[in-house]
């Protein structure tokens, strides 16, 4: 019996969302590394979850190799030996850096109940888009830690399935029960 066609449509349940994306970057990079293999093929993959974590593959050498061939193909624009970064004024990086060290310090202070300190509300929103994404990528390696035990189970349990030697037991009852030997 095959699987039922799957409606292209976003999941709205967010833990199914979640669970249904790491599967299927799972089977994606798995179909482009078995490509590779197969057919000496050049791969590369770039994923962003919805939470913005980066997932990528290069199969041979690395991305930014890849990235390199792929302008001088198509004559597109060259990335840089070095990513061109603006340079900032020393003293207004220090101020900003400090800044953020003072809102993270004060956020640490709130939580933890620490400080009586009152935060601003752009403070508080800095500390709130911190944490969001702290969750979300702790829930992220959660679930991915999740999927792996339970795949590590099915394959256990698959192993014992195929090792183990079903008998038929006869009893006094009126109905034979199957019991596998090695169980009990």
């Amino acid at each position: 019996m095959g699987r039922g066609r799957v409606q292209m449509k976003r999941i709205e349940n967010p833990v199914q969302r979640q669970v249904t994306f790491c599967k299927r970057r799972a089977g994606l990079l798995k179909k482009a590394k078995e490509l590779s293999v197969l057919c000496d093929a050049e791969i590369g993959v770039f994923i962003f979850s919805a939470h913005g974590k980066l997932y990528e593959l290069a199969t041979k050498g690395t991305m930014q190799e890849l990235i390199e061939r792929y302008g001088k193909y198509t004559g597109g624009p060259q990335l840089p030996d070095e990513p061109m970064v603006e340079p900032m004024d020393a003293k207004k990086e220090i101020g900003m850096l400090k800044q953020e060290i003072e809102i993270l310090q004060k956020g640490l202070s709130y939580m933890f109940g620490g400080g009586c300190e009152y935060m601003s509300l752009d403070e508080l929103l800095v500390l709130e888009k911190h944490l969001e994404i702290r969750i979300n990528q702790i829930r992220s390696t959660k679930v991915d830690i999740m999927l792996q035990e339970i795949q590590m189970l099915r394959d256990k349990i698959e192993e014992n399935i195929s090792n183990t030697d079903f008998t038929t037991m006869t009893t006094n009852m009126l109905h034979p029960l199957t019991i596998a030997n090695n169980i009990f």
